[in-house]
Formats: structure tokens, sequence, C-alpha cells
């Protein structure tokens, strides 16, 4: 018997007991609609978490400091040579100095602490940073600054009753704001020392602002917002300029107080291929070389083993349903046995090939599954767009309950069914129906023809 014809008897058998097949296919929609729909919501909230996780830092970025309890301070040193050390790392991309710089910045009575970063210009593009207005470092021959969106927050009135009361009104694009460098110097120049002399205070400087970070949306987090940027080639001469024969703040200094010709950095940034090498490239940083190192890729990795068991019990949820629509399959195809049995004595004793008889079952018990599947799966789609809108309407709640990034500007959405999960659930289904009946298409080949052909 041709394939052509096995598919026209198994349909047209289906359809001759509609009511039954659509009872049956309805179970098989249920169980395929709950495992996908359960396996698409651990998906999804997996995903949330990684777009939350990526909002507050790459994924594949490492930050190395110096040691704090290192007795050979002087060896751990963040300098050039270690930079080009870690470039030459397998699996290493790129290797971003930082320098850090606090500064002090004066508006008519306002007073602000600046958190300055120095980054090589080309690490700006990279960074992902709104720019609400101006532009980012790197573009000018001067030294400029470019503002996070939280910067005034740290600005406050000495002078007023509640100097931390409220934000200034303070255009940091456009107004005339003074930096002072030297802190210390500031400080001590408005006392008078125990001689009663005044020391001289520091000069001040008008550094221009080439750009500020955009605002948050809803409120959200930025990991950028605190800081001031600049451009570190244009930094490190103004700071020498700025502290000649002087101890440049957060460099450090040698046993007699001078400071080092060569500048320091602060801290790394080691980029890596892919997140699978972090932690690699991440231990030979602390336990071979003796650094401080952190990454993201140490609580994300555990949090994903936490989502991997919440997928799976998410999925052996939805499977006890397909597992139940098994059940029905194999029950139709028994009573489809009974009601054709003297049909399956002719084809015996016509000479059909009993493999072409074991086929027939389960090529319907196929299509039971198939189409149970591609309904079920529609089905699940329709259930997903409204899960995700519900979430995205209610997120803030959802988030108050601590469903992380659900709600969130960087949250993609609480349900996820993505293409490998269709094919994959389409295929379970239909194997899961041509497996419930497999025993209903043995016992058929095993009839004996004589007896079948006399039932009635």
């Amino acid at each position: 018997m041709k394939l052509l014809d096995l598919l026209r008897m198994s349909s047209g058998n289906l359809w001759k007991r509609k009511v039954r097949t659509i009872l049956t296919v309805l179970g098989v929609v249920i169980g395929v609609a709950s495992i996908v729909v359960m396996v698409s919501l651990g998906l999804g909230l997996s995903r949330s978490m990684m777009a939350e996780y990526e909002s507050y830092g790459s994924l594949t970025q490492i930050q190395v400091n110096e040691p704090w309890d290192s007795e050979n301070a002087e060896e751990k040193r963040l300098d050039d040579a270690l930079v080009q050390s870690l470039e030459a790392l397998e699996h290493v991309e790129s290797v971003q100095p930082i320098l850090q710089v606090s500064a002090l910045a004066k508006y008519g009575s306002y007073e602000g602490y600046l958190q300055i970063q120095g980054m090589p210009k080309e690490v700006f593009a990279d960074m992902n940073i709104k720019v609400g207005e101006g532009r980012l470092p790197g573009e000018d021959e001067q030294l400029t600054f470019f503002y996070g969106n939280q910067v005034l927050q740290n600005f406050y009135d000495p002078k007023a009753s509640n100097p931390y009361g409220e934000t200034p009104d303070i255009d940091l694009m456009r107004d005339p704001i003074f930096i002072i460098f030297d802190r210390d110097a500031y400080y001590q120049s408005m006392y008078p020392s125990e001689d009663g002399q005044t020391p001289k205070p520091p000069k001040k400087y008008m550094i221009e602002t080439c750009g500020v970070e955009a605002p948050n949306e809803e409120d959200s987090w930025s990991q950028y917002g605190w800081y001031t940027f600049c451009d570190m080639e244009q930094l490190i001469p103004q700071l020498k300029k700025i502290f000649k024969n002087k101890v440049i703040p957060g460099q450090p200094q040698t046993k007699t107080g001078k400071p080092y010709k060569e500048i320091f950095y602060n801290q790394l940034l080691v980029n890596v291929e892919s997140m699978e090498y972090v932690m690699e490239i991440q231990n030979h940083l602390t336990e071979d070389l003796g650094y401080d190192a952190w990454s993201n890729a140490e609580w994300v990795e555990s949090a994903q083993n936490s989502m991997g068991y919440v997928q799976a019990v998410l999925g052996g949820i939805g499977a006890v349903s397909l597992f139940v629509a098994a059940i029905g399959i194999t029950n139709t195809m028994m009573m489809s046995i009974y009601e054709r049995t003297k049909e399956i004595g002719v084809m015996k004793v016509l000479g059909c090939d009993l493999r072409n008889i074991r086929t027939l079952f389960l090529m319907e018990a196929g299509f039971i599954g198939f189409i149970g599947g591609v309904i079920g799966l529609v089905l699940s789609f329709i259930i997903s767009f409204v899960i995700n809108k519900v979430s995205a309407s209610g997120g803030e709640d959802m988030m108050n309950v601590g469903i992380i990034g659900v709600g969130s500007a960087n949250s993609p959405g609480i349900s996820y069914i993505p293409l490998w999960l269709v094919v994959l659930s389409l295929i379970f289904a239909v194997l899961v129906g041509m497996v419930a009946g497999f025993f209903p298409a043995r016992r058929a080949m095993k009839l004996s023809p004589l007896a079948a052909i006399r039932n009635e």
C-alpha cells in the first residue's frame, strides 16, 4: 500500500468519527498549550532578568582593582604594562583603563562633589550612554566634561538651613561651573592655620561641558548617572599641570612622599569574547595574578541556575496535561480498533502488509497529535500575548512582589515563545500521539484474520 493511500485512509477514518476526534484533539490542544505557555513563562522571566542585569552593566566585562590587603602593593599597580599583558590573554577582546579623580564643582552658592572618570575616547561609543544634550567626550581639542543625569544630586548649598532639601536649578550644559581639583587646598584655605596664616586658595578652572546624559525613563536606575566622564588623554596632562611636583589625589606616592612619574589607573575593564569565558579569566586574575576582580557573571550564573529549576518545574506542570492527552489518544485508538475489527480482518485476508496496518493506526494517532499541536500553538501565542499585555499594564505591581525586570523599561515581556520551542512542541505533540497509538497499532496488527472477519 502506498504512503498516499495510507494518509488518505487515516485522515478519512478520523473524519468519520468527528466528535470523538475533536474531543481527543482538544485534550492535545490543552496539553500543548499548557506546556508551551509554562515553558514560555520560564523563558520570558529568564530573558527579562538578563535584560535587567544587562542594564546594570555588561555581562562579559570584568572590573579589575588593586588588591586591598596585598603586602606587595607596589607590584600590583594597574599600569600600561598590565594592560598589554591582559590584552594578550586568550578570549580577551580589549582592556579599558579608568583613571578616577574627585573634584569640587561650584556654581553661585552651590557646591557639588564630582566623581570624574577619565577613559580612552574610543570606549564611550560602546558604553550605550543615552545622550540628552551635546555629545560624548573625545571630539574636542581640550578637556571637556560629560555629566551623568544624577550629578546634580551631589550639589548642595552649605549656607542653607537644609542643604540637601532639593535639587538645585543648574543647567550643566550652559551655566558657568567652576571646577576645583585640589580639594584639600580649598578646604584648608577656608580655615586659618594654628599660626594664624590662611593658605592660598587653589585655582578654579572653567571646564567646558560637552554633553549631559538623558533623564532616566520611569525613574529607572542608571549606572552612569553619578559620574562625570572625560577623555583620559586630555585629563592626564591637565592633572600633571595642576599638581606639578605634588601627588595627584588618588595616586600612590613613594616612601618619601613624592609622586611617581608614571600615572597608575584606578580600575581596568576587561572585555571578554563570551560570557562562558568570564569566570575562567576572572579566576585567573584573582587566583593566579592576585588582583581583585568582579563581574556580573558571578550572580548571573547563580540566577540562571535558579531560573533553570523554575523552567523545569513549569515545563513539568505543563507536561502533565500532555500526558493526560496521551491517555485520551490511546483510549480513542483502542476504541477505533474494536469498532473496525472486521475492516482489519478484511485487509489481512486481502494480503495487506502487517506493517501497513500498524502504520495506518500510527498515522491516525500522529494526525491527532499534529492537529492538536498546531491549534495548541495558536492558542499559546494568544495566551502569551494576553499575559504580556497584562504584565505590561501592571508591571509596577509585579516588580513590587519581586518579579525581576517585569514592568521595567528594559523588560522584553514575561512570556517568550522562541522558534525552537514552536518546532520542538509540534514534534513532541506528534511523537506523543504516535507513542500513545503504538500499542493499539500492535494490537491491530496481531488480530487473527478469521476472528476479525467473524466479529460482529
